[in-house]
């Protein structure tokens, strides 16, 4: 007999003055209760009963340990009620990670709706342009760009991006438009250096192969770079996704988009598997259905 079912019995046997009625009401046998006791009490060391032939009544010990044991039980009963009602209620903190302009252009819009649907959930978003550890850090969900390693992280595709290389009008009417990769070397390039190895820029198919790059700029931000880019100053190599409102307005343009590399894939991944909470399960599904919608992030 485990301690919190000792608990039980005990309480049962309190409550009913009887070892039998006790241990009924726990669906026990009378042995089997007076079983538990004689354990509890010899894990004690004190005696919690004093028993006749005719009754069963508490010590002063037992008294004072029925208390303790009716409020270690009624927690346990809400904390059972909380954590079944969190698998079916969205509600807790929720934390989330994903990319820097990912997260101002598309996860914050979205979560901020999601908190007004579901008004027992909040949240923290953690914008970083690094791969997060999502079981190392406490982390509930992640936005992963690009190809997944084996992991044991569930993962919902949401949509893909390209790599895109944009310049301003102003740019290419001043400097021309490069017509295959390797014209870039005759162009000023702004790199922005969160993205990998920015020095060479590699395209879709291995006859086109790379290209060896000498960046007049190199910046940490890419909202920098699109903003140079945007100047007219020089092309910048960004995600399709973080140009999406510039090329609708006209401010950026793309070149040599027949020389892309494969779009990449976006998901949503998470630990939790089949037994998910309610607020992970919630949020995965309603940013997968609002991310399917954008045709920015599917026109891969």
């Amino acid at each position: 007999m485990d301690r919190i079912q000792s608990l039980e019995v005990f309480v049962a046997v309190s409550e009913a003055q009887s070892f039998a009625a006790g241990a009924r009401s726990v669906g026990l046998s009378a042995p089997s209760a007076t079983r538990g006791i004689n354990a509890l009490e010899a894990r004690l060391g004190v005696r919690l009963f004093t028993r006749t032939t005719r009754q069963v009544r508490l010590t002063d010990i037992g008294a004072t340990y029925l208390k303790d044991a009716r409020t270690i039980l009624a927690q346990l009963q809400a904390a059972d009620a909380a954590a079944a009602g969190a698998a079916i209620i969205p509600k807790g903190r929720l934390r989330i990670t994903c990319p820097n302009e990912f997260g101002r252009l598309y996860i914050t819009p979205i979560l901020a709706a999601y908190l007004d649907r579901f008004p027992d959930v909040s949240a923290d978003v953690l914008m970083l342009d690094r791969v997060v550890n999502l079981v190392e850090e406490g982390v509930d969900i992640g936005v992963r760009i690009g190809a997944l390693p084996s992991s044991g992280l569930t993962a919902v595709r949401v949509g893909s991006v390209r790599r895109v290389i944009c310049g301003s009008a102003q740019y290419f009417e001043a400097n021309g438009r490069p017509k295959t990769p390797s014209d870039l070397q005759n162009h000023k390039i702004v790199a922005a250096s969160s993205l990998a190895d920015t020095a060479v820029w590699r395209f879709g198919t291995k006859d086109q192969g790379s290209v060896r790059l000498h960046p007049r700029l190199a910046v940490t931000s890419i909202a920098a770079a699109i903003d140079i880019a945007k100047s007219g100053w020089g092309l910048a190599r960004v995600l399709s996704y973080q140009i999406g409102p510039d090329l609708r307005a006209g401010r950026l343009e793309t070149v040599l988009r027949e020389f892309e590399p494969d779009p990449l894939p976006i998901h949503l991944v998470h630990p939790e598997g089949r037994r998910a909470s309610a607020k992970l399960r919630s949020f995965v599904d309603f940013a997968r259905d609002h991310l399917r919608k954008s045709q920015m992030l599917n026109e891969g």
